[in-house]
Protein backbone atom coordinates (compact mmCIF):
# COMPACT_ATOMS: atom_id res chain seq x y z
CA UNK A 1 0.00 0.00 0.00
CA UNK A 2 1.48 3.33 -1.07
CA UNK A 3 1.49 6.04 1.58
CA UNK A 4 2.61 9.52 0.60
CA UNK A 5 3.93 12.36 2.70
CA UNK A 6 3.86 15.85 1.26
CA UNK A 7 5.23 19.27 2.11
CA UNK A 8 3.82 22.57 0.88
CA UNK A 9 4.90 26.19 0.64
CA UNK A 10 4.03 29.44 -1.07
CA UNK A 11 6.56 31.34 -3.13
CA UNK A 12 6.89 34.12 -5.70
CA UNK A 13 7.66 33.18 -9.28
CA UNK A 14 7.86 34.86 -12.66
CA UNK A 15 4.54 34.58 -14.43
CA UNK A 16 5.52 35.86 -17.85
CA UNK A 17 7.61 38.36 -19.80
CA UNK A 18 5.96 40.90 -22.11
CA UNK A 19 7.08 43.56 -24.57
CA UNK A 20 5.14 46.50 -25.92
CA UNK A 21 5.66 49.59 -28.08
CA UNK A 22 3.90 52.93 -28.26
CA UNK A 23 4.43 56.10 -30.26
CA UNK A 24 4.59 59.40 -28.37
CA UNK A 25 4.58 62.67 -30.31
CA UNK A 26 5.63 66.15 -29.20
CA UNK A 27 4.98 69.15 -31.45
CA UNK A 28 7.21 72.22 -31.63
CA UNK A 29 5.57 75.20 -33.28
CA UNK A 30 7.43 77.69 -35.46
CA UNK A 31 7.37 80.24 -32.65
CA UNK A 32 8.98 77.73 -30.27
CA UNK A 33 11.73 76.38 -32.52
CA UNK A 34 13.22 77.11 -35.91
CA UNK A 35 15.01 74.46 -37.95
CA UNK A 36 15.78 71.69 -35.45
CA UNK A 37 19.42 70.58 -35.50
CA UNK A 38 19.38 67.99 -32.72
CA UNK A 39 16.87 66.47 -30.33
CA UNK A 40 17.27 64.22 -27.32
CA UNK A 41 14.33 62.28 -25.80
CA UNK A 42 14.39 61.16 -22.16
CA UNK A 43 11.70 58.71 -21.01
CA UNK A 44 10.85 57.64 -17.47
CA UNK A 45 8.24 55.43 -15.86
CA UNK A 46 5.43 56.91 -13.76
CA UNK A 47 3.45 53.81 -12.81
CA UNK A 48 2.91 50.17 -13.71
CA UNK A 49 -0.09 48.16 -12.51
CA UNK A 50 -1.41 44.70 -13.30
CA UNK A 51 -5.11 44.05 -13.83
CA UNK A 52 -7.04 41.06 -15.15
CA UNK A 53 -5.39 40.12 -18.44
CA UNK A 54 -3.50 43.40 -18.81
CA UNK A 55 -0.50 45.43 -17.62
CA UNK A 56 -1.17 49.17 -17.66
CA UNK A 57 1.83 51.48 -17.54
CA UNK A 58 2.34 55.22 -17.86
CA UNK A 59 5.36 57.42 -18.32
CA UNK A 60 6.73 60.83 -19.14
CA UNK A 61 8.68 61.81 -22.22
CA UNK A 62 10.79 64.98 -22.26
CA UNK A 63 12.32 66.16 -25.54
CA UNK A 64 15.06 68.79 -25.62
CA UNK A 65 15.66 70.33 -29.04
CA UNK A 66 18.42 72.62 -30.33
CA UNK A 67 17.78 74.96 -33.24
CA UNK A 68 19.39 77.96 -34.92
CA UNK A 69 17.46 81.23 -34.78
CA UNK A 70 17.34 83.86 -37.51
CA UNK A 71 20.75 85.24 -36.47
CA UNK A 72 22.37 81.78 -36.52
CA UNK A 73 22.51 81.61 -32.73
CA UNK A 74 21.97 78.20 -31.18
CA UNK A 75 18.99 78.01 -28.86
CA UNK A 76 17.21 75.24 -27.01
CA UNK A 77 13.62 74.40 -26.17
CA UNK A 78 12.21 71.64 -24.00
CA UNK A 79 8.73 70.11 -23.97
CA UNK A 80 7.22 67.07 -22.32
CA UNK A 81 4.26 64.75 -22.66
CA UNK A 82 2.57 62.20 -20.44
CA UNK A 83 1.54 58.90 -22.01
CA UNK A 84 -0.02 55.58 -21.07
CA UNK A 85 -0.11 52.19 -22.75
CA UNK A 86 -0.72 48.53 -22.02
CA UNK A 87 0.30 44.97 -22.77
CA UNK A 88 -2.02 41.97 -22.58
CA UNK A 89 -1.48 38.46 -21.22
CA UNK A 90 -3.93 35.69 -20.38
CA UNK A 91 -2.25 34.78 -17.07
CA UNK A 92 -2.30 38.29 -15.61
CA UNK A 93 -4.23 39.03 -12.42
CA UNK A 94 -4.55 42.06 -10.08
CA UNK A 95 -2.48 40.35 -7.38
CA UNK A 96 0.57 40.24 -9.62
CA UNK A 97 3.47 42.72 -9.57
CA UNK A 98 5.47 43.90 -12.56
CA UNK A 99 8.94 45.25 -13.29
CA UNK A 100 8.81 47.62 -16.26
CA UNK A 101 11.75 49.17 -18.12
CA UNK A 102 11.14 51.88 -20.75
CA UNK A 103 13.46 52.77 -23.62
CA UNK A 104 13.41 55.28 -26.49
CA UNK A 105 13.96 52.97 -29.43
CA UNK A 106 13.64 55.34 -32.39
CA UNK A 107 13.21 59.08 -32.89
CA UNK A 108 11.96 60.82 -36.02
CA UNK A 109 11.56 64.53 -36.72
CA UNK A 110 8.69 65.26 -39.10
CA UNK A 111 8.13 68.63 -40.75
CA UNK A 112 4.50 69.72 -40.47
CA UNK A 113 4.16 73.03 -42.29
CA UNK A 114 6.19 75.57 -40.34
CA UNK A 115 6.28 73.40 -37.20
CA UNK A 116 8.04 70.16 -36.28
CA UNK A 117 6.72 66.97 -34.71
CA UNK A 118 9.09 64.70 -32.83
CA UNK A 119 7.80 61.10 -32.89
CA UNK A 120 9.42 58.71 -30.42
CA UNK A 121 8.89 54.95 -30.35
CA UNK A 122 8.90 53.96 -26.67
CA UNK A 123 9.53 50.28 -25.97
CA UNK A 124 8.57 48.57 -22.73
CA UNK A 125 10.09 45.36 -21.34
CA UNK A 126 7.87 43.91 -18.61
CA UNK A 127 8.38 41.01 -16.22
CA UNK A 128 5.35 39.93 -14.18
CA UNK A 129 5.64 38.08 -10.86
CA UNK A 130 3.02 36.53 -8.61
CA UNK A 131 2.44 34.21 -5.67
CA UNK A 132 2.18 30.48 -6.30
CA UNK A 133 1.84 27.33 -4.23
CA UNK A 134 4.10 24.30 -4.41
CA UNK A 135 3.33 20.80 -3.08
CA UNK A 136 6.11 18.21 -3.08
CA UNK A 137 6.50 14.62 -1.96
CA UNK A 138 8.92 14.14 0.93
CA UNK A 139 8.44 10.37 1.31
CA UNK A 140 6.61 7.53 -0.47
CA UNK A 141 6.20 4.53 1.86
CA UNK A 142 5.87 1.34 -0.14
CA UNK A 143 8.07 2.55 -3.02
CA UNK A 144 11.76 2.86 -3.75
CA UNK A 145 12.53 6.61 -3.80
CA UNK A 146 15.22 8.88 -5.10
CA UNK A 147 15.54 11.83 -2.74
CA UNK A 148 17.46 15.05 -3.25
CA UNK A 149 18.28 18.19 -1.31
CA UNK A 150 16.54 20.72 -3.53
CA UNK A 151 17.07 24.49 -3.36
CA UNK A 152 13.59 26.00 -3.44
CA UNK A 153 13.83 29.60 -4.71
CA UNK A 154 11.42 32.49 -4.27
CA UNK A 155 11.73 35.91 -5.87
CA UNK A 156 11.74 39.15 -3.90
CA UNK A 157 11.06 42.39 -5.77
CA UNK A 158 12.30 45.81 -4.68
CA UNK A 159 12.16 49.38 -5.95
CA UNK A 160 13.17 52.83 -4.79
CA UNK A 161 14.56 56.19 -5.78
CA UNK A 162 17.70 58.15 -5.00
CA UNK A 163 19.39 61.38 -6.06
CA UNK A 164 22.90 61.81 -7.37
CA UNK A 165 24.64 65.19 -7.40
CA UNK A 166 27.95 66.35 -8.79
CA UNK A 167 29.69 69.56 -9.78
CA UNK A 168 32.74 69.89 -11.96
CA UNK A 169 34.72 72.46 -13.91
CA UNK A 170 34.43 72.64 -17.67
CA UNK A 171 35.28 75.13 -20.36
CA UNK A 172 31.69 75.92 -21.37
CA UNK A 173 29.33 78.73 -20.48
CA UNK A 174 25.99 77.07 -21.34
CA UNK A 175 24.53 73.59 -21.78
CA UNK A 176 22.17 73.11 -24.71
CA UNK A 177 21.27 69.41 -24.41
CA UNK A 178 22.31 67.06 -21.62
CA UNK A 179 21.85 63.33 -22.13
CA UNK A 180 22.47 60.72 -19.49
CA UNK A 181 22.08 57.01 -18.92
CA UNK A 182 22.67 55.04 -15.75
CA UNK A 183 24.18 51.58 -15.27
CA UNK A 184 24.39 49.35 -12.22
CA UNK A 185 27.88 47.91 -11.76
CA UNK A 186 27.23 46.14 -8.43
CA UNK A 187 24.10 45.32 -6.43
CA UNK A 188 23.83 43.33 -3.19
CA UNK A 189 20.79 42.78 -0.98
CA UNK A 190 21.71 42.74 2.70
CA UNK A 191 19.87 42.94 5.99
CA UNK A 192 17.00 45.38 5.43
CA UNK A 193 18.49 47.18 2.44
CA UNK A 194 19.80 46.89 -1.11
CA UNK A 195 23.20 48.49 -1.76
CA UNK A 196 23.71 49.72 -5.33
CA UNK A 197 26.82 51.02 -7.05
CA UNK A 198 26.98 52.30 -10.60
CA UNK A 199 27.92 54.91 -13.14
CA UNK A 200 26.10 57.69 -14.96
CA UNK A 201 27.31 58.45 -18.47
CA UNK A 202 26.73 62.14 -19.15
CA UNK A 203 27.04 63.65 -22.61
CA UNK A 204 26.42 67.35 -23.22
CA UNK A 205 26.05 69.51 -26.28
CA UNK A 206 27.24 72.83 -24.85
CA UNK A 207 28.35 76.31 -25.85
CA UNK A 208 31.82 77.74 -25.46
CA UNK A 209 31.94 81.41 -26.44
CA UNK A 210 28.85 80.86 -28.64
CA UNK A 211 30.44 77.86 -30.38
CA UNK A 212 29.04 74.35 -29.92
CA UNK A 213 31.22 71.80 -28.13
CA UNK A 214 30.71 68.25 -26.87
CA UNK A 215 31.50 67.34 -23.26
CA UNK A 216 31.53 63.93 -21.57
CA UNK A 217 31.74 62.85 -17.97
CA UNK A 218 31.38 59.59 -16.05
CA UNK A 219 29.82 60.08 -12.63
CA UNK A 220 30.05 57.24 -10.10
CA UNK A 221 27.42 56.78 -7.42
CA UNK A 222 26.52 54.61 -4.43
CA UNK A 223 22.97 54.35 -3.16
CA UNK A 224 21.02 52.35 -0.63
CA UNK A 225 17.29 51.69 -0.72
CA UNK A 226 15.21 50.04 1.99
CA UNK A 227 14.04 46.45 1.57
CA UNK A 228 12.50 44.80 4.61
CA UNK A 229 12.45 41.38 2.89
CA UNK A 230 16.24 41.32 2.50
CA UNK A 231 17.83 39.14 5.20
CA UNK A 232 20.90 37.28 3.97
CA UNK A 233 23.45 38.66 1.50
CA UNK A 234 22.28 38.03 -2.06
CA UNK A 235 23.48 39.29 -5.44
CA UNK A 236 20.57 41.16 -6.97
CA UNK A 237 19.51 42.07 -10.47
CA UNK A 238 18.84 45.81 -10.63
CA UNK A 239 17.89 48.29 -13.35
CA UNK A 240 18.55 52.02 -13.09
CA UNK A 241 16.51 54.69 -14.88
CA UNK A 242 17.11 58.43 -15.03
CA UNK A 243 13.84 59.90 -13.81
CA UNK A 244 14.82 63.57 -13.62
CA UNK A 245 17.89 65.32 -15.00
CA UNK A 246 19.09 68.84 -14.20
CA UNK A 247 22.32 70.24 -15.65
CA UNK A 248 23.12 73.93 -15.16
CA UNK A 249 26.17 75.80 -16.34
CA UNK A 250 27.69 78.32 -13.94
CA UNK A 251 30.24 81.03 -14.64
CA UNK A 252 32.62 82.35 -11.97
CA UNK A 253 33.71 85.70 -13.35
CA UNK A 254 36.08 86.38 -10.45
CA UNK A 255 38.00 83.16 -11.01
CA UNK A 256 37.45 83.23 -14.76
CA UNK A 257 36.18 79.66 -14.81
CA UNK A 258 33.07 77.75 -15.86
CA UNK A 259 31.47 74.77 -14.21
CA UNK A 260 28.43 72.52 -14.23
CA UNK A 261 26.02 71.61 -11.45
CA UNK A 262 24.60 68.13 -12.07
CA UNK A 263 21.61 66.53 -10.38
CA UNK A 264 19.81 63.34 -11.37
CA UNK A 265 16.91 61.49 -9.81
CA UNK A 266 17.37 57.75 -10.37
CA UNK A 267 14.69 55.12 -10.08
CA UNK A 268 15.81 51.59 -9.21
CA UNK A 269 13.90 48.34 -9.50
CA UNK A 270 15.03 44.76 -9.39
CA UNK A 271 14.83 41.40 -7.72
CA UNK A 272 16.81 38.76 -5.88
CA UNK A 273 16.07 35.16 -4.93
CA UNK A 274 16.00 33.64 -1.47
CA UNK A 275 16.53 29.90 -1.19
CA UNK A 276 15.38 27.18 1.20
CA UNK A 277 16.95 23.71 1.11
CA UNK A 278 14.27 20.99 1.32
CA UNK A 279 14.30 17.21 0.93
CA UNK A 280 12.10 16.17 -2.00
CA UNK A 281 11.37 12.93 -3.82
CA UNK A 282 12.52 13.47 -7.39
CA UNK A 283 11.65 9.98 -8.69
CA UNK A 284 10.21 6.66 -7.45
CA UNK A 285 9.16 3.19 -8.53
CA UNK A 286 7.63 0.09 -7.01
CA UNK A 287 8.82 -3.49 -7.47
CA UNK A 288 5.23 -4.75 -7.37
CA UNK A 289 2.99 -2.13 -8.95
CA UNK A 290 3.10 0.56 -11.56
CA UNK A 291 3.17 4.08 -10.11
CA UNK A 292 1.27 7.05 -11.52
CA UNK A 293 3.60 9.97 -10.85
CA UNK A 294 2.97 13.66 -11.45
CA UNK A 295 6.09 15.81 -11.72
CA UNK A 296 6.39 19.54 -11.16
CA UNK A 297 9.21 21.61 -12.60
CA UNK A 298 10.43 25.04 -11.58
CA UNK A 299 12.85 27.29 -13.43
CA UNK A 300 14.26 30.69 -12.53
CA UNK A 301 17.32 32.75 -13.33
CA UNK A 302 18.86 34.53 -10.32
CA UNK A 303 21.69 36.99 -10.82
CA UNK A 304 25.06 35.29 -10.40
CA UNK A 305 27.16 38.47 -10.66
CA UNK A 306 27.78 41.60 -12.70
CA UNK A 307 30.65 41.99 -15.15
CA UNK A 308 31.77 45.37 -16.47
CA UNK A 309 33.43 45.90 -19.84
CA UNK A 310 35.01 48.91 -21.52
CA UNK A 311 35.49 48.40 -25.27
CA UNK A 312 36.98 50.89 -27.73
CA UNK A 313 35.44 50.92 -31.21
CA UNK A 314 36.54 52.82 -34.31
CA UNK A 315 36.15 52.89 -38.06
CA UNK A 316 34.44 54.63 -40.96
CA UNK A 317 31.05 56.08 -40.14
CA UNK A 318 28.07 56.91 -42.33
CA UNK A 319 26.46 60.35 -42.42
CA UNK A 320 23.05 61.43 -43.67
CA UNK A 321 24.41 64.73 -45.03
CA UNK A 322 27.02 65.09 -47.74
CA UNK A 323 30.21 66.39 -46.15
CA UNK A 324 33.21 67.86 -47.95
CA UNK A 325 36.36 69.82 -47.12
CA UNK A 326 34.25 72.97 -46.88
CA UNK A 327 32.73 71.61 -43.64
CA UNK A 328 34.19 72.46 -40.26
CA UNK A 329 33.36 69.92 -37.58
CA UNK A 330 32.31 71.64 -34.36
CA UNK A 331 30.93 68.98 -32.01
CA UNK A 332 29.97 65.29 -31.97
CA UNK A 333 27.53 64.70 -29.14
CA UNK A 334 24.62 62.67 -27.76
CA UNK A 335 25.98 59.19 -28.59
CA UNK A 336 23.72 56.18 -28.17
CA UNK A 337 24.13 52.50 -29.01
CA UNK A 338 21.57 50.42 -30.87
CA UNK A 339 22.56 46.77 -30.49
CA UNK A 340 21.51 43.15 -30.44
CA UNK A 341 23.15 40.08 -28.93
CA UNK A 342 24.78 37.32 -30.92
CA UNK A 343 26.54 34.08 -29.91
CA UNK A 344 29.80 35.76 -28.88
CA UNK A 345 28.78 39.28 -27.81
CA UNK A 346 26.90 42.23 -29.28
CA UNK A 347 26.72 43.93 -32.65
CA UNK A 348 24.99 47.06 -33.84
CA UNK A 349 25.70 50.71 -34.48
CA UNK A 350 26.56 53.81 -32.50
CA UNK A 351 24.51 56.89 -33.44
CA UNK A 352 25.38 60.50 -32.65
CA UNK A 353 24.74 64.07 -33.76
CA UNK A 354 27.52 65.87 -35.64
CA UNK A 355 27.27 69.67 -35.57
CA UNK A 356 29.30 71.37 -38.30
CA UNK A 357 29.64 74.66 -40.13
CA UNK A 358 29.21 74.88 -43.90
CA UNK A 359 29.04 78.05 -46.00
CA UNK A 360 28.74 80.14 -42.84
CA UNK A 361 25.74 78.17 -41.52
CA UNK A 362 25.62 75.84 -38.56
CA UNK A 363 24.11 72.50 -39.51
CA UNK A 364 23.76 69.05 -38.01
CA UNK A 365 23.54 65.49 -39.27
CA UNK A 366 23.23 62.02 -37.80
CA UNK A 367 26.27 59.76 -37.99
CA UNK A 368 26.42 56.02 -37.43
CA UNK A 369 29.37 53.77 -36.62
CA UNK A 370 28.85 49.99 -36.92
CA UNK A 371 30.49 47.79 -34.31
CA UNK A 372 30.86 44.18 -33.23
CA UNK A 373 32.23 43.33 -29.78
CA UNK A 374 33.00 39.97 -28.21
CA UNK A 375 32.25 39.58 -24.49
CA UNK A 376 33.55 37.04 -22.00
CA UNK A 377 30.11 36.21 -20.64
CA UNK A 378 27.07 34.19 -21.65
CA UNK A 379 25.07 36.79 -23.57
CA UNK A 380 22.19 34.32 -24.00
CA UNK A 381 21.19 34.67 -20.36
CA UNK A 382 22.88 37.93 -19.29
CA UNK A 383 20.98 41.20 -19.02
CA UNK A 384 23.06 43.86 -20.78
CA UNK A 385 23.20 47.64 -20.66
CA UNK A 386 25.29 49.48 -23.24
CA UNK A 387 26.30 53.15 -23.15
CA UNK A 388 28.68 55.16 -25.33
CA UNK A 389 31.13 57.89 -24.31
CA UNK A 390 34.37 59.53 -25.45
CA UNK A 391 33.12 60.07 -29.01
CA UNK A 392 35.44 61.76 -31.54
CA UNK A 393 34.82 62.27 -35.27
CA UNK A 394 37.24 63.52 -37.89
CA UNK A 395 37.22 63.82 -41.68
CA UNK A 396 39.72 61.35 -43.07
CA UNK A 397 39.08 62.20 -46.74
CA UNK A 398 36.55 64.29 -48.57
CA UNK A 399 33.19 62.68 -48.00
CA UNK A 400 34.64 60.14 -45.52
CA UNK A 401 34.38 60.39 -41.75
CA UNK A 402 36.18 58.33 -39.16
CA UNK A 403 34.92 57.94 -35.62
CA UNK A 404 36.04 56.35 -32.39
CA UNK A 405 34.27 55.90 -29.07
CA UNK A 406 34.19 53.78 -25.95
CA UNK A 407 31.35 51.37 -25.16
CA UNK A 408 30.64 50.89 -21.45
CA UNK A 409 28.89 47.54 -21.05
CA UNK A 410 27.49 45.93 -17.91
CA UNK A 411 26.42 42.30 -18.01
CA UNK A 412 24.26 40.98 -15.18
CA UNK A 413 24.79 37.24 -15.61
CA UNK A 414 21.76 35.12 -14.79
CA UNK A 415 22.27 31.48 -13.83
CA UNK A 416 19.34 29.34 -14.98
CA UNK A 417 18.33 26.92 -12.23
CA UNK A 418 15.84 24.07 -12.64
CA UNK A 419 14.38 21.64 -10.12
CA UNK A 420 11.99 18.73 -10.61
CA UNK A 421 10.04 16.86 -7.95
CA UNK A 422 7.02 14.59 -7.51
CA UNK A 423 3.89 16.59 -6.76
CA UNK A 424 1.43 13.66 -6.74
CA UNK A 425 1.61 9.85 -6.73
CA UNK A 426 -0.79 6.90 -6.80
CA UNK A 427 -0.62 3.15 -7.38
CA UNK A 428 -1.50 1.58 -10.70
CA UNK A 429 -1.74 -1.98 -12.02
CA UNK A 430 0.26 -4.95 -10.78
CA UNK A 431 3.58 -5.48 -12.56
CA UNK A 432 4.08 -8.73 -14.49
CA UNK A 433 5.63 -11.42 -12.30
CA UNK A 434 9.21 -12.43 -13.18
CA UNK A 435 9.82 -16.08 -12.35
CA UNK A 436 13.46 -16.39 -13.47
CA UNK A 437 15.93 -16.81 -10.63
CA UNK A 438 18.68 -15.07 -12.58
CA UNK A 439 18.41 -12.30 -15.20
CA UNK A 440 21.18 -10.75 -17.26
CA UNK A 441 20.61 -7.14 -18.31
CA UNK A 442 22.34 -5.38 -21.22
CA UNK A 443 22.40 -1.69 -20.21
CA UNK A 444 22.32 1.53 -22.22
CA UNK A 445 25.44 3.69 -22.31
CA UNK A 446 25.23 6.59 -19.89
CA UNK A 447 22.77 4.96 -17.46
CA UNK A 448 23.43 5.65 -13.79
CA UNK A 449 22.66 3.41 -10.85
CA UNK A 450 19.17 4.85 -10.39
CA UNK A 451 18.18 4.53 -14.06
CA UNK A 452 19.47 0.97 -14.11
CA UNK A 453 17.63 0.00 -10.92
CA UNK A 454 14.39 1.53 -12.21
CA UNK A 455 14.59 -0.39 -15.49
CA UNK A 456 15.24 -3.61 -13.60
CA UNK A 457 12.63 -2.82 -10.94
CA UNK A 458 15.22 -3.64 -8.29
CA UNK A 459 16.56 -1.83 -5.26
CA UNK A 460 19.76 0.11 -6.11
CA UNK A 461 21.45 -1.46 -3.09
CA UNK A 462 20.76 -4.93 -4.47
CA UNK A 463 22.25 -3.97 -7.85
CA UNK A 464 25.46 -2.77 -6.20
CA UNK A 465 25.61 -5.87 -3.99
CA UNK A 466 25.22 -8.21 -6.96
CA UNK A 467 27.72 -6.29 -9.11
CA UNK A 468 30.37 -4.90 -6.72
CA UNK A 469 32.95 -4.16 -9.41
CA UNK A 470 30.65 -2.11 -11.63
CA UNK A 471 31.04 1.67 -11.89
CA UNK A 472 28.42 4.18 -12.99
CA UNK A 473 27.54 5.73 -15.38
CA UNK A 474 27.71 2.68 -17.60
CA UNK A 475 29.47 2.37 -20.94
CA UNK A 476 26.93 -0.02 -22.48
CA UNK A 477 29.36 -3.00 -22.64
CA UNK A 478 28.57 -4.31 -19.18
CA UNK A 479 26.44 -7.30 -18.24
CA UNK A 480 24.36 -6.89 -15.09
CA UNK A 481 23.28 -9.99 -13.20
CA UNK A 482 20.12 -9.85 -11.08
CA UNK A 483 19.37 -12.64 -8.57
CA UNK A 484 15.80 -13.24 -7.38
CA UNK A 485 14.42 -15.33 -4.57
CA UNK A 486 11.80 -17.78 -5.84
Amino acid sequence: MLKTQFGSATYTRRICALTSQSIVEIKFSASEAGEILAVFPQVSLNSCEVSSGRVNYSGRLICTAVYADGDGKLCRVQKGAEFSHYSDGEELAPAHRALCALKCERTQIKKDGSSHTVAVVVGASIEVFGAAARSFATALDGAICKTEQAKMLTATLFSGESEVEDDFDCNANDVLIPSASAAVTECVAKAGAVEISGEIYLSMLALRASNPVALDRIITYKCEIACDEAVLARTALCRAEIKELTVNAKVDEERGSCGVDFSAGIRFEGLFYDEEVTTVVSDAFSTEKELNLTFAEEECAPCAGIKNFSERISGLCATKAKLDYGCTFLAAALPRADWSANEKGIEGALYAVLVYEQSGEIRATEVSLPFSVELSCDVRTAELTVAACGLAIRQRAEGECEAEAVLKITAAEREVKKISYISDASEGDEKPCRNAAISVYLPTAGDGLWETAKKLSSDPADIEKSNPDMSFPLTGDERIVVYRKI
